[in-house]
């Protein structure tokens, strides 16, 4: 979902902060995966033809950096996108802001000119520039392992051209040249300074990649909610090959098609909300429980849905399947599973008999009717709080007419009416959505 790049000049560290930073995304966050990759491709035709205009000098500087764009712009639309779409992560080591310092400032040819060339290709959602001393970068470059590892021969090696190159970065990426459109959108985050130790950059960069990722900033290059769906449609899709338990030729009891159990949305969320809070009441003052109020909080709703969507996951499999725009931090989520599990009871846990693998959770059958619902009304979950904690002597059947009716929400309102098309209408003689009154009518479970 996210397009993390790593810029900076020849050995400033930028292949290890690439691992680095990769491993920090799969280790603590839960995208579906982390693909790592870099720029020119060389292992592509279009990535080839322009590394060998760089080592043979024989094309233009515009030439050159045409070349350079048609590699980036082929990689971004063939590989990196379908990737984002798909809610993985992507990692790449040098990206657009490499042609703009390059091609653009110590080639001569103008940033806005290499903008424009380049201006098909994806918006880096994050630049985290790695910087070192010249010198520094020159005395790696020359040393025997990373040359036998990275082929830096058809680079700058020069230290006039290293100070260039070093200048070039520092007046882009500091703000002292306006950042041309559309590369405007992302953030930049430097300079990374890696003078020091390893464990030290390493250190630099955890925090502030936790920082950017913890700011839950919206993607550039997709929409998050096309992103959740595809994620949602996925785990529908695998959950549907496992309805046959291999070898036993038993289908498990999941409704797919009447998994409102019979009730109208509104009461399955009424009833929800109303357990819950019993069950808060219940602990004892000196019990300290930490989840949220509601059922339509963030984390509840995602857990408690996503594992709906599931036949059974441990923690880990769980947060890989919330993706990035349902995210919960690790432990949270062993918060609000154990809650579900120990306080709820609406969820099943066991172990393997061999092992000491972690346990895993199933939701018990008669509660995924919330789980459900609350991934259907996702995009309208803040708001249908909102509303509940606003009116609370006003029927929370009138809810979705009265948000609807109000006008202020249409995305969220088609958003919902999508993600029915996707998990089904939850009574299979009752139709699906296809307009604003329509889900009004399925709110209340009453034919227009």
């Amino acid at each position: 979902m996210y397009l993390v790049t790593i810029e900076g000049g020849d050995g400033s560290g930028k292949g290890l902060a690439t691992k680095v930073v990769s491993e920090i995304l799969r280790k603590e966050f839960p995208f579906v995966s982390v693909s790592v990759t870099g720029e020119p491709r060389r292992d592509h035709p279009l990535g080839r033809l322009a590394i060998d205009s760089v080592r043979r000098k024989t094309t233009s500087p515009e030439k050159e950096a045409g070349l350079f764009a048609a590699d980036r712009l082929d990689h971004s639309h063939g590989w990196i996108l379908p990737r984002l779409e798909s809610g993985i992560g992507v990692v790449s080591e040098r990206n657009i802001h490499s042609s703009l310092v390059y091609q653009g400032i110590v080639g001569g040819l103008g940033i806005d000119r290499v903008a424009h060339m380049n201006s098909a290709a994806l918006v880096p959602d994050l630049c985290i520039w790695v910087d070192c001393d010249p010198k520094v970068a020159l005395s790696r470059i020359k040393s025997g392992t990373l040359r036998a590892h990275s082929d830096k021969e058809e680079y700058f090696e020069t230290s006039v051209l290293q100070k260039k190159i070093r200048e070039g970065y520092k007046k882009l990426l500091s703000g002292d040249i306006e950042m041309p459109i559309p590369f405007d959108m992302g953030a930049v985050i430097g300079p990374v300074l890696n003078e020091g130790s390893e464990d030290d950059f390493r250190k630099k960069l955890r925090s502030l990649v936790r920082n950017f990722m913890h700011s839950r900033p919206n993607p550039v290059n997709v929409l998050s909610e096309e992103v959740d769906k595809n994620l949602i449609s996925a785990l529908i899709r695998s959950s549907r090959g496992q309805s046959t338990l291999e070898g036993l030729g038993v289908k498990p009891a999941i409704r797919e098609e009447e998994w409102l159990a019979g009730e109208s949305p509104w009461k399955v969320l009424k009833n929800s909300q109303i357990f819950h809070m019993e069950e808060l009441s219940k602990s004892a003052q000196d019990e300290r429980i930490d989840v949220p109020k509601h059922v339509l909080s963030h984390s509840i709703s995602s857990i408690y849905g996503t594992l709906s969507l599931m036949r059974s996951a441990d923690i880990r499999e769980l947060r890989n399947a919330l993706g990035p725009v349902r995210s919960v931090s690790e432990r949270h989520t062993q918060t609000i599973v154990r809650y579900l599990h120990e306080k709820l009871g609406c969820i099943h846990q066991h172990k393997s008999l061999i092992g000491r693998e972690a346990p895993r959770s199933q939701m018990k059958e008669e509660f995924r009717s919330f789980g459900r619902l609350a991934i259907v009304i996702w995009p309208l979950k803040d708001i249908l709080r909102d509303w509940m904690k606003k009116n609370p002597n006003t029927h929370i059947r009138f809810a979705m007419g009265q948000i609807i009716k109000s006008g202020i929400y249409p995305s969220a309102v088609r958003s919902t009416i999508e993600r029915l098309e996707i998990i089904g209408a939850g009574r299979s003689s009752f139709p699906l959505p296809k307009d604003e009154n329509e889900l009004i009518s399925w709110w209340s479970m009453k034919s227009i």
